[in-house]
């Protein structure tokens, strides 16, 4: 019998939305040993926001495989008339600058998403920056600001006790977890799909015996029900695959969201 033995160490290295703990991987001797736990904000966004970036998204790291992505689902308070993505693009349109959303402040996924939303309607709504998701749901929970784009998974609680209203899902395919929410394609916004996403990436430059190695191994381990059950209760997919499945969806990503704070003129203050 084949038994899978292997010690890992977790090593935490909070501060600066990411930026430290990839910087340390991207400078971490490329053997094998060192990996990182990015997401999209490290490795596809700041990179158009931030001209100090210490390292380089695209050159200083190997994808090794795409663990995790979760959209997120368009909320309004229950007193917005608007019970579809369509009426809510109505309603914007007859009131330009008069509704508003709540993000959890610069460059989060719940502001990126909102501005891509502008974009892609054509409407006038404006941002209401927070320090984090917590007091910007709070402010849609008591109804001062109509709207907000949630992760599924924070959003849940909120959505089934009816003190949220789900309208539209950045997603390819409806969720498990809301069945009857349509997706922003259903909609009529094929060109929105986003979210979170998370995946192991290796210093550039390491070996691609163990890049092969460390994919298999996430592979065999994420796809085991024990494990993949608890992402999908979370509303989350497990792309997996191999690295260059992993490498083509940062490189989309990335270019998507560098389009959205180009156009929209988003700066980090």
């Amino acid at each position: 019998m084949l038994v899978r033995c292997a010690v890992i160490v977790v090593e935490n290295r909070t501060g600066a939305n990411g930026v430290l703990a990839a910087d340390y991987v991207a400078k971490s001797t490329p053997d094998g040993y060192t990996i990182y736990l990015g997401f999209h904000g490290t490795n596809s966004v700041l990179q158009h926001l931030d001209a100090k970036l210490p390292y380089d998204p695209a050159k200083d790291f190997a994808p090794v495989v795409f663990l995790a992505t979760g959209p997120t689902v368009l909320v309004g308070h229950p007193s917005v008339p608007a019970k579809t993505v369509q009426e809510l693009i109505a309603l914007a349109k007859t009131k330009p600058g008069g509704l508003s959303y709540a993000s959890a402040g610069i460059g989060t996924t719940p502001h990126l998403v909102a501005e891509q939303f502008k974009l892609y309607t054509g409407t006038d709504i404006t941002g209401v920056q927070y320090r984090g998701a917590a007091p910007a749901n709070q402010d849609v929970l008591a109804g001062h600001v109509p709207m907000t784009f949630d992760l599924i998974g924070n959003a849940m609680n909120n959505i089934r006790e009816g003190k949220f209203r789900a309208l539209g899902l950045t997603a390819r395919q409806r969720s498990l977890l809301l069945p009857d929410v349509p997706t922003m394609q259903e909609a009529g916004l094929p060109e929105m799909e986003a979210g979170a996403w998370f995946a192991f990436f290796a210093p550039s430059g390491t070996p691609r015996a163990a890049i092969n190695w460390l994919n298999g191994e996430a592979n065999a381990i994420f796809t085991a029900s024990d494990v993949s059950g608890r992402f999908t209760g979370a509303g989350m997919t497990l792309p997996l695959g191999s690295p260059e499945t992993l490498g083509s969806h940062v490189e989309a990503d990335s270019k998507r969201w560098g389009e959205v704070i180009r156009k929209a003129g988003i700066k980090l203050q």
